[in-house]
């Protein structure tokens, strides 16, 4: 190792600059699982931005591994403007990808390497251009309907449906359910008889106050028989989701703390929590298609949560609620989805910028499959990487602050003796954000500098 040479806290040079991060990070999102396949979103800088879908096709060879394809052609950019923050722009159903186009907001369908094609109404310049917004959809299979949120601009107006587009003659769609101010999450049962969703109103926020409906689907792909399963105005529901043999479950803050819950597969609807905790299983949902947990079977499901403010992955063991954390090497989980035996997720730690990861939760092991900085967190550089420190102080009304501090780290310089650093102070936005520890090239370009960093 070379001697480390003495200069000022701020005036240290850094291998991590802003055209690497800028250039060649990643942005990674919407995983989703088709059979052995596992696809997600690619937010690319280096093509200007665009959203690529990706696939990764499990290997036949008994060493594991497996190969990564781009299923999206240019220009073609998967990303939707639903309720502005969009998410949920794309599924996938038996080798046939679903995605909206960022350009025009058309709904489109394409089959292996052909060429998309369009399931919606192109924009019509005469009245004022892009109608409709597509987003969170899933495949009734039965009927041949893609089943989603659809976002309608005309005459100074915005309305969201639940509506259903017919696969073999594509149109605007047909409206499922209306009348509410925003809808999300549908979820199709597993014998494709009944639906559910969420709904609410302003001024409610979805972390304020949703309601989870359910309803029987008719042969025409109607809807019949809507009730409301829980929610209102005070309670915030998220991600419904059926398990294999026919049961709600969904995440509820009934409590104060978002919980798993499950409503009764019988007429009476009743409801039951499946572990009660002072922990949040749930998240601010400010996009679509957020997913928490998954089913690994009927009996056990796989689900990432908040506690103390630490963020952990465990197994649930339905019938008895024991919750058994998995120890892995991660601080930070989302975007849950079962795959196999297993669970496809994305996930960072302290040392490792957000992934897309496979994890076998019965025994811990985990494979990275995409790093959003593969190229810039290479060994040589990691030496370079400050590790935050947890943080607590007190603030007003008498309750406790907290935050990552990340100090100055570059192996190449020493700062001046009795030298304090300069500090960058951050503050996440919104009344639902939080500092994450996740690596974030963005401080580290500061702290590799001799600048530290307070992330509150």
């Amino acid at each position: 190792m070379t001697d480390r040479e003495t200069l000022p806290y701020g005036a240290w040079r850094s291998p991590i600059t802003s055209e690497l991060i800028v250039g060649e990070t990643l942005g990674l999102g919407d995983i989703r699982v088709d059979g052995r396949d596992i696809y997600w979103i690619e937010g690319r800088p280096s093509e200007g931005g665009r959203n690529v879908l990706v696939r990764r096709a499990p290997s036949t060879s008994t060493n594991g591994g497996g190969s990564i394809e781009d299923i999206t052609p240019a220009p073609y950019s998967v990303r939707t403007r639903v309720h502005e923050y969009g998410g949920g722009a794309m599924n996938v159903h038996r080798g046939f990808v679903y995605f909206t186009n960022f350009a025009d907001q058309r709904l489109y369908q394409q089959a292996g390497g052909s060429p998309p094609t369009p399931l919606t109404p192109p924009p019509d310049p005469e009245r004022g251009g892009i109608r409709w917004r597509y987003a969170d959809g899933l495949i009734d299979d039965k009927r041949k309907h893609w089943i989603g949120i659809r976002e309608e601009h005309a005459e100074g107006r915005v309305d969201n449906t639940l509506v259903a587009v017919d696969l073999a003659q594509p149109g605007p769609g047909i409206v499922l359910a209306q009348g509410a101010d925003f809808y999300a999450s549908p979820a199709l049962s597993p014998d494709g008889k009944r639906l559910a969703w969420l709904q609410w109103n302003h001024p409610n926020m979805p972390w304020v106050g949703t309601e989870l409906w359910q309803a029987d689907i008719a042969a025409d792909g109607s809807l019949a028989s809507s009730r409301r399963v829980a929610g209102g105005d005070s309670e915030s529901v998220f991600q419904p989701q059926w398990s294999p043999d026919g049961v709600l479950y969904f995440v509820s803050d009934r409590s104060g703390w978002w919980n798993l819950y499950r409503c009764d597969a019988n007429s009476s609807g009743a409801v039951h929590a499946l572990c009660s905790r002072d922990a949040e299983f749930g998240q601010a949902q400010w996009n679509f298609a957020q997913s928490t947990y998954a089913f690994l079977s009927a009996a056990q499901l796989v689900c990432a949560y908040t506690e103390a403010g630490h963020d952990r992955l465990a197994r649930l063991d339905i019938a008895t609620g024991k919750l058994t954390p998995v120890d892995l090497p991660y601080s930070d989980f989302g975007q849950i989805r079962a795959v196999g035996d297993g669970i496809v997720c994305r996930a960072g730690s302290p040392t490792d910028p957000p992934a897309i990861v496979l994890i076998d939760p019965a025994t811990g092991a985990s494979e990275m499959l995409r790093s959003s900085a593969s190229a810039l967190v290479e060994d040589e550089l990691r030496s370079y990487i400050s590790a935050p420190q947890h943080l607590s102080f007190p603030t007003e009304n008498g309750l406790t602050a907290h935050a990552n501090f990340f100090p100055p780290h570059n192996p190449d310089y020493a700062a001046l003796a009795g030298e304090t650093p300069p500090l960058v102070v951050k503050c996440h936005g919104g009344p639902t954000a939080s500092a994450s520890s996740v690596l974030n090239l963005r401080n580290q370009f500061w702290t590799s500098r001799g600048i530290a960093v307070l992330d509150v």
